[in-house]
């Protein structure tokens, strides 16, 4: 009875041992397969399904076995990924319902352009205002939404006129007015020359003021008089005309225009943005004419300036006025006859049309 006890105590021994030996084969084994995976890798780089193998393999050992064994990772390593693959499995966020549902992105922009366009419009008012299109909004969240984009409650907004606004307000009587320099070659070598041209906002129209070595006071309101002559005058119907700090817009100029019933706005120092009309003209003809020459004397500086003009008057197109022509007719275009080009200053000016039948 004795002998047989000790037997069955050395068969348990063995076989724990074999389980134990077969464990660790089963992760040497593991481990072989992915040095395999890594064979030419300068660096180990263990994907998410290596690392769950490996934490598999290494649970059912323990920590002074995976310590003699394990040459890749630490048992520290092992066993961490093996939490991370347990709590992985109970990880629920995926299927986390959503809190309160985000405000619909149309009814977010709908509340921004009221309160931009409507500058004396509350949050109640703007609430009613999404009521009269069947949208129900809270008071406090149309606040949210302002204060998500930096956008003042009404009274301290409605003290504010923003450049937007005052320009719609006036379209039609804004005109505006700027400076910008040619650099021509003459005898004399490099002379800069200054042109001075308005653009009426609405039409985008242009008119070249005066071009001039060194503009000077006297010539100034020379210029202001033309501008507002009463037959032909290009301000003759312009109530308001913008104009940078430059001092040659002195009291004198500004004198002169009050008469003719034009009121002259200063612009903030440093705010091209507020005169975005007549910088983008000056990169036009900059870009398309006045950088692709050089100008010899002031004679064919004003040849080049004039023949752009006509061709932006007549043959460009603007994308402020929906990529018409300024002086578009509003019949259809021909779509019959030859296609013709014509061209300015030695083909720098293209302008592409059919033929008349």
């Amino acid at each position: 009875m004795q002998l047989h006890l000790w037997q069955f105590l050395a068969l348990t021994f063995a076989g724990w041992v074999n389980r134990s030996q077969q464990d660790v084969i089963e992760y040497l084994k593991e481990e072989n397969r992915v040095l395999r995976e890594q064979l030419g890798a300068r660096r180990l780089s263990f994907t998410d399904d290596q690392r769950r193998r490996l934490a598999a393999k290494a649970k059912a050992m323990c920590r002074d076995n995976l310590k003699e064994i394990a040459d890749l990772v630490t048992p520290d390593t092992l066993l961490r990924w093996y939490r991370e693959l347990i709590a992985a499995k109970y990880d629920g966020s995926q299927r986390r319902r959503p809190g309160r549902p985000r405000v619909m992105e149309t009814i977010r922009e709908l509340v921004l352009t009221m309160a931009k366009e409507n500058s004396s419009w509350g949050y109640t008012r703007i609430c009613g205002a999404l009521a009269n299109m069947g949208h129900e909004v809270g008071r406090n969240t149309v606040k949210r939404i302002l204060a998500e984009h930096g956008i003042e409650p009404a009274p301290t907004r409605d003290k504010r006129t923003p450049w937007s606004t005052f320009l719609k307000a006036h379209w039609g009587a804004i005109a505006a007015t700027d400076f910008f320099t040619v650099e021509v070659l003459t005898a004399r070598g490099l002379i800069r020359y200054f042109v001075l041209f308005v653009i009426d906002l609405k039409t985008r129209r242009v008119e070249i003021a005066g071009i001039v070595h060194q503009p000077y006071e006297d010539w100034m309101k020379q210029i202001a008089r033309n501008l507002t002559d009463a037959i032909d005058g290009f301000l003759c119907t312009t109530r308001f005309l913008i104009h940078d700090r430059d001092p040659l817009f002195s009291a004198s100029f500004r004198a002169t225009l009050s008469p003719a019933g034009v009121e002259t706005v200063k612009l903030p120092a440093r705010s091209p943005n507020l005169n975005a009309h007549a910088e983008r003209f000056v990169r036009s003809i900059k870009h398309e004419c006045l950088n692709r020459l050089v100008p010899l004397g002031e004679n064919h500086l004003r040849t080049a300036v004039r023949a752009y003009v006509a061709h932006y008057h007549l043959e460009r197109n603007h994308q402020g006025l929906d990529n018409r022509l300024i002086c578009e007719e509003p019949d259809s275009p021909c779509t019959e006859g030859s296609i013709q080009c014509r061209e300015s200053l030695g083909g720098i000016l293209r302008y592409y049309f059919r033929e008349a039948a």
